[in-house]
């Protein structure tokens, strides 16, 4: 992602939350539909029930984010890392429908609505921590996908940003203005 030079907490944030979705896409587009399924050991979660996690959180969070509380009443956390959709269309509709409700309840917002208090299992929260705290659930689990990624395509992964040993021509081209700094 290229950096864009901001001043504006909302435009930077939804950037950020937009790169994360992208990085864990690149990972998920590399493995095949049966390596979504898998798990590394008994207490480790697959890519697909890491993906049902995110976007249960997200519908719960994002839907009336302003006006209900973000865990909601029909939420069934203990359920999002069970028995996740079978196939890659279902998993990546799942996915799509979460990131969907992030974005658009971000998108409408205005600099003024970072002060506005919203509630979070009954905890009060300005919407800017609300979105912090969001900021570092999802690139954590956007992470742990990546590395499940890798860890399962091993020789064949392809680098999703700066390979290793590329750091000299990556910095050249940034010098060049031919590359993304972040």
């Amino acid at each position: 992602m290229a950096l864009k030079l901001t001043t504006s907490y909302l435009e930077d944030s939804i950037g950020v939350f937009r790169y994360y979705k992208r990085l864990a896409e690149g990972a998920m587009r590399q493995v095949s539909d049966e390596q979504l399924y898998v798990s590394l050991d008994p207490e480790m979660n697959s890519i697909a029930v890491i993906v049902k996690h995110m976007a249960g959180n997200m519908c719960s969070r994002w839907s009336d984010f302003l006006t209900t509380d973000g865990e909601k009443p029909w939420r069934d956390r203990d359920c999002e890392f069970e028995l996740p959709p079978q196939g890659r269309e279902g998993l990546m509709g799942l996915w799509e429908t979460g990131w969907g409700m992030l974005f658009a309840a971000l998108e409408p917002l205005t600099e003024a609505d970072l002060l506005r208090t919203i509630t979070i299992r009954g905890e009060a929260h300005s919407v800017m921590q609300a979105m912090n705290r969001q900021l570092a659930h999802y690139p954590y689990h956007c992470g742990q996908i990546v590395f499940l990624a890798k860890h399962l395509k091993h020789e064949s992964w392809r680098c999703l940003s700066v390979p290793r040993g590329g750091s000299q021509e990556f910095n050249a081209k940034v010098a060049a203005g031919e590359a993304s700094q972040r």
